[in-house]
């Protein structure tokens, strides 16, 4: 199985040269992950993030610190405690944990989902440029994914250069 991929593999990509050696094919690369982590989107988007959820992750932070006092507290005068209030503490140290689990688990989620959401935006921008800067220069395929690249055909530069000068990721 893994045999019969690589020769069809290996006679798509002979497939591929001999076709762009017959005609004039304009091909060009992005580094897309470059792309995302240099463009002014992405760090506009993480600021926003962090200024959405700063709130949420000091509550979460005080809440830790109030678990592990609890804890602390138990552990330090459990022995000396009478029985009914180890239990107590046990159950609030319980209770808090559980709850703080909780929090952190629907923290996590929803900081997911944001990311998910702001990342998609920028991906469907930073697509935009690049096909904008595949028509403008008659590309006929620009790829995002290569073992290896050269320079000659390296775009991303120029795909990073037209989000900085764009305000919503169009370029100008």
């Amino acid at each position: 199985m893994l045999k019969a991929f690589i020769v069809s593999l290996f006679m798509s990509v002979l497939a591929f040269g001999a076709f762009a050696a017959e005609s004039d094919i304009k091909v060009g690369f992005v580094n897309g992950q470059r792309v995302i982590n240099e463009s002014p989107q992405a760090a506009k988007a993480k600021k926003k993030l962090e200024k959405e959820f700063e709130k949420r992750d000091q509550d979460l932070q005080k809440m830790a610190k109030q678990v592990q006092t609890v804890q602390e507290n138990l552990e330090k005068n459990g022995l000396t405690m009478s029985e009914s209030d180890r239990r107590n503490k046990e159950r609030e140290f319980n209770d808090n944990n559980r709850e703080f689990q909780r929090r952190q688990r629907e923290f996590r989620e929803d900081l997911n989902l944001r990311q998910n959401e702001e990342m998609a935006a920028i991906y469907e921008r930073v697509n935009k440029v690049i096909k904008q800067v595949a028509e403008s220069e008659k590309y006929d395929i620009i790829l995002q994914e290569a073992v290896y690249v050269s320079p000659r055909i390296d775009l991303t530069e120029k795909v990073i250069k037209a989000l900085l000068e764009s305000k919503d990721g169009v370029a100008k």
